[in-house]
Formats: C-alpha cells, sequence, structure tokens
C-alpha cells in the first residue's frame, strides 16, 4: 500500500503541473471569456482515461502501481471528471443507463450547488 500510495503523490504532482500548464496556455490562446482551460483538460482527461483503461487495465494488465501513478494520480490530478467520465461509462456498458442518467443528473446539479453553498458560507466569514 505504501508504494502505491507514493505513485500516487508523484502522478499527482505531474498531472497537477500539465492540468496547470495545459489551462494556461488554452486561456492564452482563447482568452478567459469563457471556461475554456478547465473545458481542454476535462476533455483531454476523459479520452486519456478512456485510452488508458483500455490500454492498462484491459490489454496490458500493468502493475496496479503503474496505473495508481498515471490514472488515481496523474489523471486524479489533471481532471477529476475523467473519473467521473469511466465511472458513468462503465453503469453505461454494465446496461445501467438509468443510474448512469442519475450519476450525471445528480453529480453536475449537486456539486455545482455544494459549491455555490460553499462560496456563500466562505464569504460569510
Amino acid at each position: 500500500m505504501g508504494l502505491q500510495l507514493l505513485a500516487i503523490a508523484l502522478g499527482g504532482a505531474v498531472g497537477a503541473i500539465l492540468r496547470f500548464g495545459v489551462s494556461n496556455g488554452v486561456y492564452q490562446w482563447l482568452g478567459r471569456g469563457f471556461p475554456w482551460g478547465t473545458l481542454a483538460v476535462n476533455v483531454i482527461g476523459s479520452l486519456a482515461m478512456g485510452f488508458l483503461t483500455a490500454m492498462l487495465v484491459e490489454r496490458l494488465n500493468v502493475a496496479p502501481e503503474i496505473r495508481a501513478a498515471v490514472m488515481t494520480g496523474g489523471l486524479g490530478a489533471f481532471t477529476t471528471f475523467s473519473t467521473f467520465s469511466i465511472e458513468t461509462l462503465s453503469l453505461i456498458e454494465q446496461g445501467d443507463v438509468l443510474k448512469a442518467g442519475v450519476n450525471m443528473l445528480v453529480s453536475v446539479l449537486v456539486c455545482v450547488s455544494v459549491c455555490w453553498l460553499g462560496l456563500l458560507l466562505g464569504r460569510q466569514l
């Protein structure tokens, strides 16, 4: 477990730096009138999560420490939307479209709502 945690930490450091670089690069390119940088990392991260799940889990069956470093640490720090995406797709592939739809709806509505609540609470202090 210790080696896996170290792998996640190292992957997370790389993912966070990549997120910063990619999102800022996109903002410099397209401006800040729309959250293009966040959208870019979410789209790239979701594509990478799907591809890496197929390659590292289904095809190559790489060591858990490598998967943890790349997927949990790296993509987790790059964007947690990638995890949301692969879990939702897993529900769809298992034939549980209703759960997938509920997950999408609740995740967006609840997360945005509680973010707003946190913002309001923080502003009250």
